[in-house]
């Protein structure tokens, strides 16, 4: 990535026409292609950029450096350098993307892990449980040796449900598990799932995650 700070002036030329007077800014190249102007507010938003695929040539006009953006389109960006006060390059190399805190597979594996949080007694058959027509997120039996299908959402909503009705359907034709009964586990139960779950018979679990994590004392609420 390339960092140039700059007292300049811009111009955009193509669908129509903009102009930024002279300020000094920020200036953004990307290994993208991708070229943004920015200044000292707005957030992260740009003043005016050019996205990728584009190309950035850079001329000289008497003793004015001028940048010149060009996309697939034709559509120029025209950067008017009065003064540099900084131009630097570095190597960010691989991003490894953003990794979110609380993601379902996370809460499965907790989940698994704990599992006698869902009643003293359970214990874990498999995560993952295959069917004809994906995984159960976890398979487990209660107390009394019945076999129970976990399915694990963020946020539990109706197509959660019925998600885990399918799932059901199919588990229930096992005769080395049926009966199998039901439970739908979310950091957050919409309360038309909850309905459409209580109608049919599946108990619905709301997942502390920092309980789960052992922040705090690991209590589930089972309705």
């Amino acid at each position: 990535m390339r960092l140039v700070i700059a007292r300049c002036s811009v111009d955009y030329a193509g669908r129509l026409t903009a102009h930024l007077p002279s300020a000094p800014r920020l200036i953004l190249v990307k290994n993208d292609g991708s070229v943004s102007i920015h200044a000292d507010d707005r957030a992260y938003k740009p003043l005016n950029w050019m996205s990728p695929p584009c190309t950035l040539k850079e001329g000289v006009d008497g003793e004015v450096d001028i940048w010149t953006v060009i996309n697939k389109a034709g559509e120029k960006l025209i950067i008017t350098m009065e003064e540099i006060l900084h131009d630097s390059s570095h190597e960010l190399g691989v991003d490894p993307g953003l990794i979110k805190d609380g993601v379902e597979a996370h809460l499965q594996e907790l989940l698994a892990d704990r599992i006698e949080t869902l009643g003293e007694g359970w214990s874990l058959v498999r995560r993952e449980y295959p069917t004809a027509i994906g995984p159960v997120d976890i398979l487990c039996r209660n107390s009394d040796g019945g076999t129970v299908a976990v399915e694990i959402k963020r946020r539990g909503e109706i197509d959660g449900v019925e998600q885990l009705t399918r799932y059901l359907e199919l588990l229930n034709r096992d005769p080395h598990l049926a009966p199998v009964k039901g439970i739908f586990a979310a950091q957050e139960i919409k309360p038309q799932a909850r309905v459409l779950a209580t109608d049919r018979g599946i108990d619905c679990v709301v997942l502390d995650y920092d309980a789960l994590r052992g922040i705090e004392d690991d209590k589930l609420r089972l309705f």
